[in-house]
């Protein structure tokens, strides 16, 4: 049962890692505001570092892509059942959504029709595609907590409760980059140029972007011989994933690294990459970089129809004009990615250009994320 205000049962729900992140950060400012705060719901380490009791281990709930989806679908709605069964039952003073909207948004939407207390962190790109869905967030929701400045002022003009509380990456993240202690921390050449190759945490998004992202590597190891190529692989599984391919193309100065991805990104001159969170630390330690993505062809076909933003990238996003190439689908060549990767390396002056616009926004963002979503918790909670 639900706990005293002094001490109150908090569930959260997180359905990937950088939704960890979020609910690790988030738990540990409430118990600055409620040191006998007990959390319960899904998460991954980081949130059971900070406390949570996990239903169910969170990978379960990490796919991606339509089909992707409708293969695990049976599954997604077995642990969805289970999960808001558990909650009605233990009747928590508030349930906190953290991004994954296709699996925390319906949880929210039967929670609060039974009289919890619902909010959401991380909004779904509702701004940019599929915008009827904000009337089921609006019934869903008693709040919406955002990272960035211009999805608040869509829920605004919707006249649903929102929160802009910043990105707490931008608040880990120092200003400057040191890229020396970064190579030297990872072991890598310190006077080399360096391309990060960044293809997903997922499973389904290496599969789909390594292939490309290796061939442009070979092809750009033999016009520059001296580069040397960094990727991070998120866990075990992506670790196997990646050198399996890495196998075919032999010769190629390659370092694969256990996770740090934002040391791999620090130490690097140039960022190739999966579309995503990832490409906000790409920001925040201010490298160039060039945004890949692919889907499934069903995936794309029915997503192209609904997109209504210009960018899919947070880059292009936060700075509301094109500063990083988007190579997107059937865009994702070879040739393509050569040459938008060759662009940074052969006009430092744009690259430093570009650092500055990056600065600026970085700054925007900072001041203390995880406290501001305390805070708007503690006044949802304070005002039952």
């Amino acid at each position: 049962m639900a706990a005293s205000k002094d001490a109150p049962l908090v569930a959260l729900i997180a359905g990937e890692a950088s939704g960890d992140i979020l609910g690790a950060g988030l738990m540990q400012a409430l118990q600055v505001r409620y040191p006998g705060a007990r959390f319960i719901g899904v998460g991954g380490e980081e949130m059971s570092a900070a406390g949570l009791s996990s239903l169910f281990p969170m990978e379960k709930l990490s796919v991606m892509g339509i089909t992707e989806v409708l293969a695990h679908l049976p599954e997604l709605l077995r642990l969805r059942k289970q999960l808001v069964s558990f909650l009605l039952e233990e009747r928590p003073d508030v349930v906190i959504g953290i991004d994954s909207p296709d699996f925390t948004l319906p949880i929210a939407r039967r929670l609060h029709a039974q009289g919890l207390k619902t909010v959401h962190y991380v909004s779904p790109s509702v701004w940019a595609w599929r915008q009827g869905r904000i009337k089921g967030i609006k019934r869903s929701i008693d709040l919406m907590l955002c990272l960035l400045p211009f999805e608040a002022r869509f829920y605004e003009q919707h006249q649903v409760p929102v929160s802009f509380v910043g990105h707490p990456l931008a608040d880990r993240v120092p200003l400057e980059t040191d890229t020396p202690a970064a190579r030297v921390e990872l072991g890598l050449p310190e006077s080399a140029d360096i391309l990060a190759v960044l293809p997903g945490s997922r499973g389904g998004e290496v599969g789909q972007l390594m292939p490309a992202f290796l061939d442009a590597m070979v092809a750009l190891h033999a016009q520059r011989p001296d580069l040397h190529f960094v990727i991070p692989a998120a866990n075990g599984a992506r670790r196997e994933q990646i050198q399996a391919l890495l196998d075919t193309a032999t010769d190629l100065p390659v370092t694969l690294v256990d996770g740090q991805s934002r040391t791999v990104m620090a130490a690097a001159d140039v960022i190739l990459m999966a579309s995503g969170t990832a490409t906000l630390e790409g920001l925040l330690v201010g490298k160039p970089m060039v945004v890949g993505y692919r889907v499934g062809a069903i995936t794309y076909a029915i997503a192209s129809r609904l997109v209504k933003s210009q960018f899919v990238s947070l880059p292009n996003l936060l700075c509301r004009e094109q500063m990083v190439p988007e190579l997107i689908q059937d865009g994702l060549t070879t040739d393509a990615i050569v040459q938008s990767v060759s662009h940074w390396f052969d006009n430092p002056d744009q690259a430093d250009a570009l650092k500055s616009r990056f600065r600026a926004v970085h700054e925007q963002l900072r001041g203390g994320a995880s406290e501001k979503a305390a805070d708007a918790v503690n006044q949802l909670l304070e005002g039952s």
